[in-house]
Order: C-alpha cells, then sequence, then structure tokens
C-alpha cells in the first residue's frame, strides 16, 4: 500500500514549483540542474523526486499550474454580473497583478514549453487555449459587429500582446505599479477598440493588394 501523502504535501510542492521557476527563469532551463533546484528548496536531491519524477515533469507541472491559476481567475472573473467591458476590465487587472506575482512562471510559460515533449506541448497550449477563447468572447460581446467581421481573435491577441511580455520589463520596485498598468492596458484598449472598424480582413488583404499593385506599376 502507497505511503499516504502528509498535509504539507501540496503546499511542499508549490514552493518547489515556484524556487524551480525562478531558476529556469534566471538560469533557463537547460542550465538548470536538479541539483540546484534541490539546494534552492533546502531539500536533497532524494527528497526532491518525491515530489516530481525528473526535470521535465518539473517543468510541466511549472507551465500548468500557472495556466491553471490564470484558467481559475477567469472563470471567476466570468461569472460575475456585469457589463462585457466590466468583465473584460476585471480580467485585465486580474491578469497583470497574476503575472506580478508570478513572472518567473510566466516566463517559463512563453520560454521553456518548447523542451516538453509533443503531448505535454499539447496539454499546456490547449490550456491556453481555453483561456484565450474565453478573452475572445468577451470581446465578442463588447464589439459583436468586430466578431461577425472575424476581427475579435484578433484583438484578442493584440491585447494578451500587450500584456503577456509585461515581465521583460515591468518591475515590482519600479515607480509604475501592476495595478497602474492594467488600468492603462484596460484605458488603451477600450479607447482604441472603439476606433476599429467592422471591415472584413478579406477587404483589407484586398485594399493592400490593389495598392501593392499600383506601387507596382507606378515604378
Amino acid at each position: 500500500m502507497a505511503r499516504p501523502r502528509a498535509a504539507t504535501y501540496a503546499d511542499q510542492r508549490d514552493r518547489i514549483l515556484h524556487q524551480a521557476a525562478a531558476l529556469f527563469a534566471e538560469q533557463g532551463y537547460g542550465g538548470t540542474s536538479m541539483n540546484e533546484v534541490a539546494q534552492a528548496c533546502g531539500v536533497s536531491k532524494a527528497a526532491l523526486y518525491h515530489y516530481v519524477r525528473d526535470k521535465s515533469e518539473l517543468l510541466m507541472l511549472i507551465a500548468l499550474t500557472h495556466v491553471g491559476r490564470l484558467e481559475q481567475l477567469t472563470a471567476e472573473v466570468l461569472a460575475q454580473s456585469g457589463s462585457a467591458q466590466t468583465r473584460l476590465e476585471q480580467l485585465i487587472q486580474r491578469f497583470v497583478d497574476e503575472y506580478a506575482g508570478a513572472r518567473h512562471e510566466h516566463r517559463v510559460l512563453t520560454e521553456d514549453v518548447k523542451f516538453l515533449g509533443p503531448d505535454e506541448q499539447q496539454q499546456v497550449l490547449a490550456a491556453q487555449r481555453r483561456v484565450v477563447a474565453a478573452f475572445a468572447e468577451v470581446v465578442r460581446e463588447v464589439r459583436p459587429e468586430l466578431a461577425d467581421a472575424g476581427l475579435h481573435k484578433a484583438l484578442t491577441m493584440l491585447l494578451f500582446g500587450m500584456i503577456n511580455w509585461m515581465f521583460t520589463w515591468l518591475r515590482p520596485e519600479g515607480t509604475i505599479t501592476h495595478e497602474r498598468m492594467g488600468e492603462m492596458v484596460a484605458a488603451l484598449f477600450f479607447g482604441g477598440i472603439q476606433a476599429v472598424k467592422a471591415e472584413s480582413s478579406c477587404t483589407i488583404n484586398r485594399s493592400l493588394s490593389r495598392s501593392t499593385t499600383t506601387e507596382g506599376d507606378k515604378r
């Protein structure tokens, strides 16, 4: 019979994941050994393997745990009442706040998942796609005509482009707080989204094509 896990097992594993994420973010996944992870966590290497099978599983757990938290807070916000714009504003703020406390985990998610096997990568990607789809649905509610033109997903990816790489330059000790940055992102997104016209991507591509052809004729 398997030995029952201690009541502190989950907490200790979370501490291991957080310490490992910091090392991976600072040194790179390939440049970090399990010995270094064990040392940073204050446990023996044998004890470390009580929580994870190997370094690959450690990376997998970091990525899935981080995305899992993002899925959870997305569900919490979307379960609330209020207008679509209010819920989207809350999603933006909650994500920026989450990234503030999990910038190492987010760096690992964006930079190191490529070291996982194909099946593991697909698990992480599937979770990320669920989060993006939830955001896109709220964007559709804000501007239904943009969804009819097939633009709500593109706008969602532009939004993520503003917040996903914030960890590379925004520091907790800086003069601009993550709370203030979340407000700025929401203001910029909603101030700009009203200027987007519901012109289909096909029409836009045709316009670009005609412009290119005209320039070629002039030459």
